[in-house]
């Protein structure tokens, strides 16, 4: 049990993280800060026992997310095991893992209809019904913590249903509520922010606004005519959200997803993206959590370029104190396009570019999620290495929609902008991998993409049938909502007993207990991404006290070699040289070690114990 002081504690050492933010954002911040201090109180007196004692083992332990035993696992809970009572009969798939990070996507009270997979929310504080109660998340959460999980669930930050409270309120003509959105009286406004702004959905969303004749105007609506931005320079809103962490985090979650967070600010000539106030509000919520729930940590859903990205985790005053985690989604896209253009140089130029992130936070590293793959390639990465940014881009969409000559991916086509020239990919990693059309080197590309996110450091995360390598759902159409959103031929359902046909769980499941054992991996040891000295490897390196450890990744159907040179300039001995993946000292020739068509090696000095 905390001391009876450590609240006042907690909350005195955080003060300065909370009004330096709230400064920059509102008029009146210590009224915001007292409003908000209330609610910390408020909550701290209703957290249960067992939630007080892991933030005591969690403020002892403040790296707890970022040690190499951690393994993400993400998945829909109805596609899993149909309802949360059947997500807690599964825990032993989940530990056999070696899980211990559970993100369930959406499962808070949808609107009805159309939902965008449930990101269109109607109630924070009521899970769906088809899936449960707050009284099973709460037996979830308590089951998972039994066996070492973390929860992790969505929390939708940059709109609400048109059905939720608030918009109905709005709607019924409550000027207080009209002003937790941007509403726009006629279209000038509006037109003057669509100059600058992008589509998101362009070809079942387009344009960001809708017209709502019970609002008598326009409605900011970024994703759907339903899902309505809401208004984060007004303070309500910021007060509103952190009464719901904090209510959510007392059920026992642990881990939130910030969804659509680099959307909340918008200024007028810019995207709306990547706004700083969005960075203050993050530090305002991750401190109000603090201090209230100190086991519980936030993870940025930004998925942007590689140059807006590093701020998710903190830069500059923001430094340790927005987002925890957060997806790397410039590493996601740069496995694809190896494994497509059988060469490391983009890939090795845009990962170096990127800073540390800050020593106590941690990328989420990833091959595949519920979204489809945009193509984040930085048109100067592209240049540098005597590519095109576009003609990059639409290689790789062509490659994984199996329309350039000789593919073996099997991926649909997602959102195409004519205008843009934007085609986004939908698709499983397996069938995007080769499986679903039999390519012999398939189950090593799926092995070897997880060796990269298991090797570069950080929380790594499996989306939900990659371990048994599920192909494409060929009936993901047949569900009426679900017809128009072809993502959903990836959201396959689990199938129990899940068959591992092709070794892959084995496979992976090897992967992760040697990770295990490798305080190299640790999140808060640097990564360094070497200049490759064969086009067709790349070169990661780790440097931690014990010794260095170098991640080599043929991305090449073909064999090829990581020079000794390279193990020289890290001290190791080319003939004495470990190989953790095979337990052994690797094979070697003509002054380089060997690398057999789609291997990982992960080298150090001696075998690690």
């Amino acid at each position: 049990m905390a001391r009876p002081d450590s609240l006042q504690v907690r909350i005195e050492q955080r003060r300065a993280d909370l009004m330096r933010p709230l400064t920059r954002l509102y008029p009146d911040p210590e009224a915001v800060a007292e409003r908000l201090v209330a609610l910390v109180r408020e909550a701290h007196a209703a957290r249960p026992d067992a939630l007080r004692s892991l933030d005591d083992d969690r403020l002892r332990e403040p790296d707890w997310f970022q040690r190499q035993t951690q393994l993400g696992y993400a998945a829909y809970a109805d596609r899993f095991a149909g309802t949360l009572a059947g997500v807690a009969e599964h825990v032993d798939h989940l530990a056999g893992l070696g899980v211990t990070y559970l993100h369930l996507m959406p499962l808070l009270q949808p609107r009805p209809g159309p939902n965008d997979g449930g990101y269109a929310v109607r109630d924070y504080r009521t899970v769906r019904p088809d899936l449960g109660t707050m009284g099973d998340l709460r037996h979830l959460a308590t089951t998972l913590r039994g066996r070492g999980i973390s929860l992790c669930l969505d929390l939708v930050l940059n709109h609400v249903a048109r059905e939720h409270d608030w918009a109905a309120a709005a709607r019924a003509g409550d000027p207080l509520k009209r002003a937790y959105f941007h509403v726009f009286h006629d279209r000038t406004v509006p037109d003057a922010y669509e100059e600058t702004l992008p589509e998101v959905f362009p070809d079942f969303a387009p344009g960001n606004f809708t017209w709502d004749d019970r609002l008598a105007g326009w409605v900011w609506t970024t994703f759907n005519d339903y899902q309505w931005d809401l208004n984060w320079a007004n303070p309500d809103v910021l007060c509103e959200f952190a009464d719901i962490i904090l209510t959510l985090a007392n059920a026992g979650v642990e881990v939130f997803r910030l969804d659509a967070i680099a959307f909340l600010w918008k200024r007028l000539g810019t995207s709306c993206q990547n706004q700083p106030e969005v960075h203050d509000l993050t530090q305002v919520l991750r401190t109000v959590a603090r201090m209230a729930a100190p086991a519980v940590v936030f993870k940025a859903e930004a998925i942007v370029g590689p140059a807006d990205l590093p701020a998710y985790l903190g830069l500059g005053d923001h430094a340790g104190r927005v987002s925890d985690l957060a997806y790397h989604n410039s590493l996601m896209v740069q496995v694809w396009s190896m494994l497509a253009c059988r060469d490391v140089a983009l890939a090795t130029r845009a990962l170096q570019r990127l800073p540390q992130p800050p020593p106590t936070t941690s990328w989420i590293t990833y091959l595949r999620c519920h979204d489809d793959i945009g193509w984040a390639i930085d048109d100067a990465d592209a240049a540098a290495v005597g590519l095109t940014g576009h003609g990059h881009r639409r290689f790789l969409s062509d490659w994984y929609s199996g329309e350039f000559p000789g593919s073996w991916a099997r991926g649909l086509v997602f959102q195409e902008n004519p205008l843009t020239g934007d085609r986004r990919i939908s698709g499983s990693l397996a069938s995007l991998a080769g499986l679903e059309c039999d390519d012999p080197g398939a189950v090593a590309r799926i092995l070897l993409g997880h060796a990269v996110i298991l090797g570069f450091g950080g929380l790594p995360v499996i989306w939900m049938g990659d371990e048994i390598g599920l192909l494409n759902d060929p009936d993901w159409a047949a569900e009426p909502a679900h017809a128009a959103d072809n993502r959903w031929v990836h959201r396959q359902r689990m199938p129990w007993p899940p068959e591992d046909t092709h070794g892959i769980r084995e496979g992976l499941a090897h992967l992760v207990r040697v990770r295990s054992r490798l305080p190299h991996l640790h999140a808060a040891v640097p990564t360094e991404v070497w200049d490759p000295r064969d086009p067709g490897v790349l070169l990661v390196v780790r440097r931690h006290p014990s010794g260095p450890l170098l991640g080599a990744y043929n991305v090449t159907p073909e064999p090829r070699t990581v020079p000794d040179e390279v193990l020289l300039w890290l001290g190791l001995n080319p003939r004495s040289v470990h190989d953790q993946l095979t337990g052994s000292v690797p094979e070697r020739a003509a002054g380089a070690v060997l690398m057999a068509p789609y291997q990982a090696r992960w080298l150090t000095p001696i075998l690690s114990r």
